[in-house]
């Protein structure tokens, strides 16, 4: 079964691999972290490593077996380009994607590096867009990673941000969310930061999504900017 998702740009998701290891600062309070070990601690089978990167291989082929078109976010509980993820399993994972071509599968990766080293031996689909998280100006160059990745939308999710992001080359990019840091010990975002990205992105004509302010109650804090939601996807534009 797909695990409905309450991330607001996206519907399911779908985890082949679980568990991860934390490489920049926004990895600090991971989600994916606490949940896995409130999993691990309830007995649930699949996070019997806790946090530990895990392959599954029987859920391989699951997207396979939803027949009505869904936006599946991959790996919502790992990194798909985790270095403890073998080529031969992301190799899978992406030939799942192109035969499942009535979907549209978002992957998103810290470790812009590797994808880059990796694109071109891999086979994109046009139902896969290919995301990298940038939360400070020191991650920028996963942008430029990103950029050279033969994926037919490229999208940045600048969540958490943690300062404000200066030069933001948006070229070959199609698509920028924000959002700020939620639960215990999460970092404030400043309205302002925000504000900026969202200029760029209607000069520059890309699409751009506000997931949340973030907080302790994330809920309380809502996602409006400047009294309105902004939801924009690839293929509209809001202004």
């Amino acid at each position: 079964m797909a695990s409905f998702s309450k991330i607001e740009w996206t519907e399911v998701t779908w985890n082949p691999v679980t568990g991860c290891s934390k490489i920049s600062e926004g990895c600090r309070n991971c989600y994916a972290e606490r949940m896995a070990n409130r999993l691990h601690a309830m007995g649930n089978k699949r996070y019997r490593n806790g946090f530990q990167v895990t392959l599954h291989q029987d859920l391989l082929d699951a997207p396979l077996r939803w027949k009505k078109s869904k936006m599946i976010f991959v790996n919502s509980m790992s990194d798909l380009f985790h270095e403890q993820v073998s080529f031969s399993f992301l190799e899978s994972v992406f030939k799942t994607m192109g035969k499942a071509h009535w979907h549209i599968f978002q992957i998103v990766t810290k470790r812009s590096k590797r994808l880059a080293e990796l694109a071109e031996k891999l086979e994109w689909p046009s139902n896969v867009w290919m995301g990298v998280t940038v939360e400070s100006n020191r991650h920028l160059y996963r942008i430029k990673d990103l950029q050279s990745v033969p994926a037919s939308i490229r999208f940045v999710s600048m969540e958490p941000l943690l300062s404000p992001l200066a030069a933001i080359q948006t070229e070959r990019i199609n698509w920028i969310i924000v959002g700020g840091e939620s639960g215990p010990k999460c970092r404030m975002m400043k309205a302002e930061w925000v504000r900026s990205i969202r200029e760029k992105c209607i000069s520059d004509n890309i699409p751009f999504f506000f997931k949340q302010w973030g907080g302790v109650h994330k809920s309380r804090s809502g996602r409006r900017l400047d009294g309105r939601v902004w939801n924009g996807m690839p293929g509209q534009i809001q202004r």
